[in-house]
This record gives structure tokens, sequence and C-alpha cells, in this order.
């Protein structure tokens, strides 16, 4: 049994119950008496099932929609506008398909405002926080210019080219971050069940400790008296951290630092350039203007030394400046090699394939260094390794080896 909430051609919304074997066939049925199903909730017996019920819907809303969901609605959204369907019908099929539960209400909210008579553009607009500036206004430039199916044919290509650069960028760290965890763990469980036993014995001894002995001996039993608080302390700690480090005031100083940080500033560097690359020349290519452009492209970095730099630009190409002197004025954020070429392309008129060249540059450059970080990580975390377990080593046997040398005396 379900209670829904579903929309008529007009926009006329209606609630009911109705049975159905899930979602989709509810969908249909109500398609046959020509309603749009817009919400459904499955109505189970028993406090179980409701418990299951309001977990799984929890999680929905908390999932965010992922870059892949958004890529694919993109992309099919306009292979259906181009086989003559019309948008309420194109819509309607792609909130049957979609697997995510939290889009495909998105879809149909989308598509019920779009049935009252809005654009397509607004109705995405309503949910701001899921399909964002970029895509938004490639909409509104796509329905201006009747070429929705190709201008959300870039917007898929956007979004897979930001996913894969993403993803290489996440594996690279993906190997580091596993190793650390391991070696926290590894760590944490000889403080808690180790050292005790080796500081017993080493304790009956009745030898001098050494300073890093006597160090590791203070942290085993820090840990086992107060872990719990200190890893509650930990938390709220990190927690109040993310809420510093998202204030505008940080935000900015951790963008000017992120891009000085060794081997991971070239990265961070080259990834947002990229990206900026890319999203500037698909705006200006759909006829976005250059200022919207600019800002929309502020938005999409993610660094926000780049964004603040961009947003300078927004501002003072107004005045008649030209777009590769304002940039060349942050050599800090900008290689020459961009200037350089978006100067050719302001001069020559192809801003928008020299953007495209660049993107592709440093795509390949990211590809490149992502490949490259693992190996030049792997040695270092290595020695660091090895370090760590010969301090522990050391520190714990010394005392061991001191006795014996006394007994032999």
């Amino acid at each position: 049994m379900f209670s829904y909430v579903a929309a008529d051609r007009e926009g006329k919304t209606a609630r009911g119950e109705q049975d159905a074997a899930d979602e989709k066939a509810l969908a249909a049925a109500l398609r046959g008496r020509g309603l749009l199903l817009m919400s459904a909730e499955a109505r189970g017996s028993g406090v179980g099932a409701g418990l299951k019920m309001d977990i799984g819907e929890l999680v929905a809303r908390l999932r965010p929609v992922s870059l892949a969901e958004k890529m694919f609605f993109a992309r099919n959204l306009s292979v259906m506008i181009s086989a003559g369907l019309s948008l309420n019908r194109a819509l309607d099929a792609l909130a049957e398909e979609t697997t995510s539960r939290k889009f495909k209400k998105v879809i149909a909210g989308v598509n019920a405002s779009v049935a009252k008579g809005k654009t397509f553009a607004d109705a995405l607009r309503d949910y701001h926080d899921v399909f964002g500036d970029l895509f938004i206004s490639m909409a509104e430039v796509g329905e201006a210019t009747g070429k929705l199916a190709l201008v959300l044919k870039l917007v898929a290509n956007q979004i897979k080219r930001d996913r894969t650069l993403i993803k290489r960028v996440r594996g690279a760290m993906m190997y580091p971050a596993v190793i650390i965890s391991a070696l926290g763990g590894v760590g944490t469980l000889m403080m808690i069940y180790v050292i005790p036993t080796l500081s017993a014995t080493i304790s009956d001894l009745g030898v001098e400790l050494p300073l890093m002995t006597r160090i590791i001996i203070g942290i085993s039993d820090f840990i086992r008296a107060y872990g719990l608080v200190a890893a509650g302390g930990a938390i709220a700690l990190g927690a109040a951290a993310w809420r510093v480090a998202h204030q505008p005031a940080a935000r900015r100083v951790l963008g000017h630092w992120s891009l000085k940080m060794p081997l991971f500033g070239p990265l961070i560097r080259k990834f947002n350039t990229a990206r900026f690359c890319r999203t500037l020349a698909y705006l200006t290519a759909a006829g976005v203007p250059i200022i919207r452009s600019l800002e929309i492209t502020a938005g999409v970095v993610g660094n926000s030394r780049f964004r603040e730099v961009l947003q300078g630009a927004a501002r003072e190409i107004q005045k008649g400046r030209q777009l590769n002197a304002l940039l060349a004025a942050h050599p800090d954020v900008f290689q020459p090699l961009v200037t350089q070429m978006i100067a050719v392309g302001e001069e020559t008129g192809k801003i928008g394939e020299m953007l495209l060249r660049l993107a592709l540059f440093f795509e390949e450059e990211v590809a490149s260094v992502t490949k490259n970080l693992s190996t030049i990580i792997e040695p270092i975390l290595m020695v660091i390794i090895g370090i760590l377990v010969g301090i522990f080593a050391v520190s714990m046997l010394q005392p061991i080896y001191s006795s014996l040398g006394n007994i032999g005396v």
C-alpha cells in the first residue's frame, strides 16, 4: 500500500492510497489515469517495517545526488529531446529509470514545474543544491537558443570530465590514506595490549628507563586510562576544525597554503586549472556572457584562491580590461601558458578553442601526476614506517639488553 502525491497535466496535485508492487508499478497505474507521480511512501505493517522505511528515507535524503546520476540524466535527456520526445515525456521516463529515490523525486518535481508552465531552467533552479549554477545556466542558454539537446550534451561531457578528474585525485589519495589508517590502528592496538605487557616486564628488571621508553609507556598508560575521552575530544576537535575551515577567512588561508604544499600543491593547481578552462570554454561556447561565465566558473573550481581571482576578474572585466591581463597578474594561480593561450584566443576570436586545448593539456597533466604520485608516496611512507618501527623497537628492547649487560657484569 502506497500513500502518494501526484499531479495532473494542469499541475493540480492529488493525494491518495493505492496498492502496487513497487513505485514503478504505481507510477504506471497513475499515468494510466492521467496523473504524474511526484512522491510515494510505502505503508508497511508493524514497527519493524516502519523503522526500516524511516531509515531508508533518511539515508536517501542524506545521500547526495552523484555526478554519475547527473551525467546520465543530462545525456539521456539530450538523446530523448533529439529523438523528438517532449520535455515532459522525457522527464517522466527518466524519473522511472533512475534508481535513486532522492533524484527520482527531484526529477518528478522538475517535471511537475515544467507541466505548470515554468521553463526548464527555472524548474532546475528550484533544486539549485542538486544541479548547481553551471547546469542551470547552460539549460537557460539552451532554451533561449533552441539548442537544449546540444547544450545538455555539453553539460554531460563536462560532468564526465569532472568525475574523471575527481576519481583520479581520489585514487591517488587512497593508497596513503589506507596505509596511514592501518598504521594508526596497529599503533593503537599495540599501545593498548602490547606495551603494558612489555612495561611490566621492564619494570621487574629494575633498570633505569631511557626517555623515549618512558614517553611510549606514558602514552600507553594515557590511552588505556583516557582513550575514550581522548577519542571524543578528537572527534569534537575535528568537527570544530571542519566548521572553522569552512569559514571565508579560513578558506582563503587554506586556499593560498594548499597551492604551496609540496607534492600536492602542483596537483591542486593543475586540477583547478583544468576545471576552469573546460567550464569557461563550454559556457562561452553556449553563448553565456563572459562576466556571468566567470562568476559561474568561480563557483565550480574548488580552491578558494582560484575563486577569489576569478571573482575579481569578473568585476574588473566590466571596465574593459582583457582576461589574459587580469589572470597574468596572479602568477601563483595561473601559469604563463594559460595566460598566453588565452591572449592568443582573445586576439584571434577563438578563446573557446584555446580553453579546450588547455583543458585537455591539464587533464593529461593531472592524470600523469596522479599516476606518479603513488610511486613517490610509497617509498616516503615506507621510510616513515621504518623509522617508527625502529624507534619503538629500540625504546622497548634497550632496557632489556641493558639489564642483560648488568647480569653479565
